[in-house]
Order: structure tokens, then C-alpha cells, then sequence
């Protein structure tokens, strides 16, 4: 029992120094979504006309204007509020019903995979049928282009769509629901010391 003690100690102070640290990986969630979310809010206002055709005719949705509005609205401030950690859980609801309507909406009928591979096991008929149009792609680039400097800075890609980014995106949001923004490194954790001294 004696041999195990210092095993157990060292255990103890690795987990009460990883608590202190618990708001990094938070952190690091909400600055790897904010820029996304915000850019796809900021995507949606530069076009909004586009958005709100598409969100109608291309997608079906009931309001389309209010739609694209609340979907533009809340991604850019929900982007930015997660750069601070503010209202971090609540902004998070909005966030993931986003990501819900994306998935269901434009990406389902895709499958899984964000790009076409037909080397993985997640492919399906539409990345698999996806092949022979790269290979037609990659001919015509050979024949008409020059293939080398078109590809110089990665090689040719057909995008699937499917849910991948998606569904990634509203299990990192979920986590921040759960968690909120994280201890010391979020304007959340300060607003709550400080209501909670003054509740003292």
C-alpha cells in the first residue's frame, strides 16, 4: 500500500493542476469556432439577398428573410461573444440549432464526408461516383491548363458537403453549453466571482 502512495499523490497534484488549467481547452474551442461562425454570419449579410433566395427557394424554409436574418445575426454575434467568453452557454444554444438546420437542411443528403474520398470507409455512392468527375477535371486541367501550377498549392478536390464540419462544430459547441467558457480565461467565470461575492 506504502508503493502506491507516491503514485497516488503524483495522480492527486496532476489532477488539481489540470483543474486550474480546465478553461485552456475551452478557450481553445471558442477561439477555433469563433472565426468560423463569424465568417459565416458575415457571409450570409455580404450576400443577403442570395441568402434569403436560397433559403427559400434552394432550401425550403418557412420566413426565409427572418431565417437568414436570425442565421446571419447569430453566428456574427455568437462569433464574437466566444472570443470573450461571454454569455458563452446561452450563445451556444442558437449556435447548435444553426448547426442543426445546416445538417439536416444542406448537408444530409450528402452523407458524412465534408470531402470527397473514396479511400474511406464513411464514402458512399456520391463520393465513390465522384472519382470518375475528378479524373475529367484532372484531364482537362492537364490538357487545357497548366496542371502543375494549378495544383502548386494542393491537389484537385471535389467537395462532398456531407455533415462532417457540421456535425463537428455543434459537439464542440455542446461541450461549451456543458462547460461554459472556461475557469479564468472567459469574461463568464470573472461575472460570476463577481456576482457571487456580492451575494456575500
Amino acid at each position: 500500500m506504502s508503493l502506491l502512495a507516491p503514485v497516488n499523490n503524483t495522480y492527486r497534484s496532476s489532477v488539481n493542476l489540470l483543474e486550474h488549467a480546465g478553461g485552456l481547452p475551452l478557450l481553445l474551442l471558442r477561439l477555433y469556432l469563433a472565426p468560423i461562425m463569424m465568417q459565416a454570419g458575415w457571409n450570409k449579410f455580404a450576400a443577403f439577398d442570395a441568402t434569403v433566395s436560397w433559403f427559400g427557394d434552394g432550401l425550403g424554409l418557412p420566413l426565409p428573410w427572418l431565417m437568414a436574418l436570425l442565421a446571419a445575426g447569430t453566428e456574427l454575434v455568437g462569433g464574437a461573444l466566444l472570443i470573450v467568453g461571454l454569455a458563452t452557454r446561452l450563445v451556444s444554444i442558437p449556435l447548435m440549432i444553426t448547426m442543426l438546420v445546416a445538417i439536416f437542411t444542406v448537408h444530409w443528403d450528402n452523407g458524412w464526408l465534408a470531402v470527397s474520398d473514396a479511400s474511406s470507409w464513411l464514402a458512399n455512392d456520391r463520393v465513390v461516383e465522384a472519382v470518375e468527375r475528378k479524373e475529367r477535371i484532372k484531364s482537362i486541367l492537364r490538357e487545357h491548363g497548366n496542371y502543375g501550377w494549378l495544383t502548386g498549392r494542393g491537389p484537385v478536390t471535389i467537395l462532398n458537403n456531407g455533415i462532417e464540419f457540421a456535425a463537428t462544430y455543434f459537439i464542440m459547441l455542446f461541450t461549451l453549453l456543458c462547460f461554459g467558457g472556461g475557469r479564468y480565461l472567459s469574461f463568464d467565470y470573472w461575472i460570476a466571482r463577481w456576482a457571487a461575492r456580492r451575494g456575500n
